[in-house]
């Protein structure tokens, strides 16, 4: 079965724009693991808009299940990622200031410095995963420099979900397969949600995971959040 991971940032967002700590991101993600989710995602950023980097310390402490910090693999993300000590650590190519991650990394153009940090980051016990889009040739890439997973970037997916499915999923699935037989694993996210995820996960049967945030957290508001929970979970059975 595929295991849901569930990206609290938005959680985050909504407490930062009042102040204080509610709703308490800690109290969130320990909700969540209740409710049945295998994981926690968390994707801090320079500016700290939505997870703080003390966040990061006390999510470290309290989270039970699995813990994956994305983000973009400066000297500062490092040794936030290597104190916090995740079950996973997942490289996004993201410049400063971006809004949401909206590519994948280029793993023969940024081979080298690829290397070098998911060295360093597995030198620690960390597991490692590289977003990236489904071009086999970057999947290549990226079990040559050495990471653990693949995270599929799932935007294109979403996207094209309502005029064709099966063309969607199609380089999705074929990705999926070509890494799991050069021996990689599979995550896949963005913009996967209650209408497209069941079909995702059923055309690809190597998917290990999939991180969801904006839209698990957003369907909370209108069905709660154990419910929602429980929802996203029903379609990866």
């Amino acid at each position: 079965m595929t295991k849901l991971s569930v990206n609290i940032n938005k959680i985050a967002t909504i407490r930062n724009a009042r102040g204080g700590d509610v709703p308490n991101v800690v109290l969130a993600a320990q909700r969540i693991e209740t409710y049945g989710a295998e994981g926690i995602t968390i994707h801090p950023r320079p500016d700290q808009r939505h997870i703080t980097y003390n966040d990061v310390d006390e999510l470290s402490k309290a989270v039970k299940t699995e813990f994956n910090i994305e983000g973009y693999p400066n000297r500062e993300w490092l040794d936030l990622v290597i104190k916090a000590n995740p079950a996973q650590a997942t490289l996004v190519p993201d410049p400063p200031g971006v809004l949401t991650s909206n590519a994948g990394w280029n793993t023969l153009q940024h081979g080298s410095f690829l290397r070098e940090i998911l060295s360093e980051l597995k030198s620690h016990g960390i597991r490692t995963s590289v977003f990236i889009e489904p071009d086999l040739q970057l999947i290549d890439g990226a079990k040559d420099v050495g990471a653990d997973r693949i995270e599929l970037y799932t935007e294109p997916y979403a996207a094209n979900f309502n005029s064709d499915k099966e063309a969607a999923v199609k380089p999705f699935a074929l990705a999926s397969k070509h890494a799991s037989e050069i021996g990689i694993g599979v995550n896949a996210g963005h913009d996967l949600n209650l209408e497209n995820l069941q079909f995702f996960a059923s055309s690809l049967p190597q998917l290990d995971e999939v991180s969801i945030g904006h839209a698990l957290i957003s369907d909370a508001l209108y069905f709660g959040l154990e419910n929602t929970v429980q929802m996203y979970l029903s379609k990866l059975v």
